[in-house]
């Protein structure tokens, strides 16, 4: 019965990116609502601003709603998408190093029980490089082959990420 609804929830994806490359909005907005959390999840590994956090996503999801007609496999939607946010979070750490950043106190919009655990602060005095295998790898489940693809790497680069990250948050635990 599990096997059932786990290819009834396949078709279904697949049925929904179809409709949204054809240019339906509410089935484009399902598939935002599947991954906000992956996203979110992903660009405050990267950027520290709530506020830069909030227009990656932002700007993520006008680009992807833009060119969803140019994804040429479905299956790899999220791939897809994680890819845009990663560019977008660089293109805002670009921009902010020409700015002096003014901050201001903002409540989180999301809910996210990752923001509040001892490992997350351990994750984020990572370096970038091995703070987002991490992310993708640990946080959201993407294969290490996957990841290779979205961050433009071999698949022993980031295999070696993936382990050095490992015994960095090992020492800074330990430390801890």
């Amino acid at each position: 019965m599990e096997i059932g609804s786990k290819v009834r929830s396949k078709i279904r994806k697949e049925s929904t990116i179809s409709l949204a490359k054809k240019g339906d909005k509410e089935a484009f907005l399902v598939l935002i609502q599947d991954n906000k959390v992956s996203l979110y999840r992903i660009a405050k590994g990267i950027l520290k601003s709530e506020n830069d956090i909030e227009d990656a996503f932002q700007n993520t999801i006008i680009k992807a709603y833009e060119k969803i007609h140019t994804l040429k496999n479905d299956n790899y939607f999220k791939t897809w998408i994680i890819r845009i946010l990663i560019n977008e979070c660089n293109n805002i750490i670009k921009l902010n190093t020409r700015v002096i950043p003014m901050e201001k106190l903002r409540e989180n919009v999301y809910e996210d029980s990752y923001c509040s655990s001892d490992i997350r602060e351990a994750v984020d005095l990572l370096d970038e490089d091995l703070r987002i295998v991490i992310l993708l790898f640990y946080y959201e489940d993407i294969p290490q082959k996957e990841i290779a693809k979205i961050l433009n790497l071999k698949h022993g680069t980031v295999r070696s990420r993936i382990s050095r990250a490992k015994e960095k948050l090992y020492e800074i635990i330990k430390e801890s």
